[in-house]
């Protein structure tokens, strides 16, 4: 049998018709585990890599992979043959309006070598790909999957290494690394910036992140992601303390400001949601 057939990974989620994940009407699946802790990370339930018992999210909406499971505990296990059976239910929708299907997190590249065999796998049915990723992986990770990717989403939070690890866990280093690397490669790239008051978008920060991509001429594309508090919920149910119960979301002339910033840069600037 081969070996794509009984590759198992841990999903935790499935969002079909999913419009701010790439191009076009879209299936994201949402992989387990995740090397970051963003003080305002939005999927809390992603971070540790194997299943857990969390208790039943109100507003989560499972897909038909979940049905008759446990949805007090996040995190079960399934076949790729799986997965992309229930990613394929949508093909027509992918067809007809550019999509396709969005391998998301936690940090997909956890799982690199699930995630390098659902790629595959879309590619052989003409699916287009996009990996939404923080880019803290192993480069040899990221080298394995390029060929297989149409799109990469991908995080750039803060540029100092200091001030990096103490909001996410982890320094930059990688990250940008990383970033250097895809774009050498002519990876289709668009980066997502999370607008946090008063943490990311501090001057020294989006100065140094435009400074950077600039360099970069194969990216030409920010998506603004703003801060929001609805996953208060999500850590409340998990027992775990939220830390920025005093940060409030960016206001439409923060945002604008910030577009017209990264605008200056040579960045095309678009504003989307906090996952």
């Amino acid at each position: 049998m081969p070996s794509s057939i009984v590759k198992k990974g841990i999903i935790f989620d499935v969002v079909k018709y999913a419009i701010h994940d790439g191009p076009g009407i879209r299936t994201t699946v949402f992989l387990k585990g995740c090397p970051l802790k963003c003080l305002w990370c939005q999927n809390p339930e992603s971070q540790k890599p194997e299943p857990e018992t969390v208790g039943r999210f109100r507003d989560r909406k499972f897909s038909a992979m979940f049905f008759g499971k446990d949805k007090g505990i996040i995190g079960h296990e399934f076949t790729v043959r799986q997965v992309m059976a229930e990613v394929r239910k949508d093909d027509i929708f992918y067809r007809y309006s550019g999509g396709g299907v969005t391998f998301s997190g936690g940090e997909p590249l956890m799982q690199s070598e699930f995630l390098l065999y659902l790629l595959k796998e879309s590619k052989k049915h003409n699916i287009h790909t996009a990996v939404d990723t923080s880019g803290h992986a192993p480069w040899s990770a990221l080298e394995r999957i390029v060929k297989y990717v149409d799109l990469f989403l991908y995080d750039i939070k803060l540029m100092d290494d200091v001030e990096h690890e103490r909001y996410t866990g982890v320094g930059s280093e990688l990250v940008l690394s990383n970033l250097r690397k895809l774009a050498a490669r002519g990876a289709k790239i668009v980066v997502r910036f999370p607008v946090i008051t008063g943490i990311t978008d501090r001057p020294e920060n989006t100065r140094a992140i435009g400074t950077f991509l600039k360099g970069l001429k194969s990216i030409d594309t920010m998506h603004l992601l703003p801060y929001n508090y609805m996953c208060k919920d999500k850590y409340k149910r998990m027992k775990r303390e939220y830390l920025l119960d005093d940060v409030e979301p960016p206001s439409d002339g923060i945002l604008r400001s910030l577009s017209k910033k990264f605008g200056q840069y040579g960045l095309r600037v678009e504003t989307g949601d906090l996952e």
